[in-house]
């Protein structure tokens, strides 16, 4: 492997505002989203993480819906566990 000098960068001024109107940008859709949700599910900002906190199925609903996992219930027989196998 060849070893260089690392590489250097330069901040320039228009990199700092194309940031900050990204980040400004950003910051609104986010408080938009909260508004949205906040007015569907409580009636404060609090009281929706109360609320995810005090129920762990709609909690665990909520991230299995957002990562797109959807588990299957398992059935609680024998054959199901070990096939048709015969002792």
């Amino acid at each position: 492997m060849l070893r260089r000098k690392p590489t250097r960068l330069e901040l320039k001024l228009d990199d700092i505002e194309e940031f900050e109107s990204i980040r400004k940008d950003l910051e609104t859709r986010k408080k938009q989203k909260e508004d949205v949700e906040g007015v569907g599910t409580s009636d404060g900002e609090g009281g929706g993480a109360a609320g995810l906190s005090s129920d762990p199925k709609s909690r665990e609903q909520m991230i299995n819906d957002r990562i797109g996992y959807k588990p299957q219930p398992k059935p609680n027989n024998r054959t199901s566990q070990f096939g048709n196998f015969e002792f």
